[in-house]
């Protein structure tokens, strides 16, 4: 057999070689084969069930509209109600690129689709936030930011269009990366809340589902493109430097000589994650959620994390003025 065969047809042209398990696949059998692997791990961990609505976080990358595709499937098929929400954190050049996919990717799948505006939610973008970070000695990178408004505009949204099911684009290198940084940093609290579904601890929170934890992330953009979408490849302006890129940066040069290592990860830490949270769980009693004094939602404190910031941004923006 020629290097350029296809493995499961024979197909003299191949557009992959997953060197983890020896396939040589067509551009046809792969993307088969990416669906039948997203659409096994659902039905395996019993990511949905009949007459679910999903909503699924569509930022117009390669992960989000991979997502998007594959659940459609299950919705051409009426076994699920499918939705997309999208947000726009107003960073100027870069963020309405995205917009603009996800807007054309729900269209063409047919997906009802929301965008959800920073500006019109709070009255402020990431863009005015780093402005005023840049004056302090200390500054907030805005990941810091855009994780808590963008975790609290999801769970607002999928309440509002009524979701049972929150869908996001973990792929395996996420995934590993997040076992690997935490383990590393000795954060269990965070370690045993890694898996395909998080059980929301609180009736107000939607359960979240990563249906493509198991897919590689390169495989994941070949998908995409193989399948003819238009995606945003650009990356955030304000991504610094972190630790889970160097954790990323690990596992890329590691998968060249250890093709498995990602899914030796993860399984591995299946395999061993039910008798940490059991013992993790035993020593630490979860406390009970309040509800926020400003905005109602579930939190840990009087006044949850995004109101906190929301006050204190537009405290500092009137002293702008």
């Amino acid at each position: 057999m020629t290097d350029n065969v296809c493995t499961q047809c024979g197909y003299e042209h191949t557009v992959i070689h997953r060197k983890y398990n020896g396939q040589r696949l067509c551009s046809s059998c792969f993307k088969k084969s990416i669906e039948a692997k997203v659409l096994k791990t659902i039905k395996k961990q019993k990511l949905v069930t009949k007459g679910d609505k999903v909503l699924v976080g569509l930022s117009g990358g390669k992960d989000s509209v991979a997502l998007l595709k594959i659940l459609n499937i299950l919705k051409e098929k009426r076994i699920i109600e499918l939705e997309a929400v999208t947000i726009d954190e107003g960073i100027a050049g870069y963020r309405e690129e995205g917009v603009r996919i996800a807007v054309d990717v729900a269209n063409e799948l047919n997906v009802k689709h929301h965008i959800v505006s920073l500006n019109d939610r709070y009255n402020f973008t990431i863009d005015k936030i780093m402005k005023l970070e840049e004056k302090e000695e200390h500054p907030q990178n805005a990941c810091t930011y855009c994780g808590v408004f963008r975790r609290q505009i999801f769970n607002q949204t999928a309440r509002e269009v009524g979701a049972t099911k929150l869908a996001t684009g973990h792929n395996l290198d996420d995934e590993t990366q997040s076992i690997l940084m935490n383990y590393l940093e000795g954060n269990v609290n965070n370690m045993v809340r890694i898996g395909y579904k998080t059980e929301a601890r609180d009736k107000r929170f939607t359960p979240k589902i990563k249906p493509l934890r198991e897919i590689p992330e390169k495989e994941i953009g070949l998908y995409v493109l193989e399948s003819g979408f238009e995606v945003h490849f650009d990356g955030c302006p304000y991504a610094h430097e972190s630790f889970r890129m160097e954790i990323g940066d690990f596992l890329r040069k590691t998968t060249l000589q250890h093709p498995t290592i990602m899914y030796s990860t993860l399984n591995g830490f299946e395999k061993i994650k039910p008798s940490i949270k059991r013992d993790y769980m035993k020593n630490n009693t979860e406390k009970p959620n309040k509800t926020c004094i400003k905005c109602g939602e579930p939190s840990s404190q009087d006044i949850c994390k995004s109101c906190s910031f929301i006050e204190k941004i537009h405290e500092r923006l009137d002293m702008e003025e």
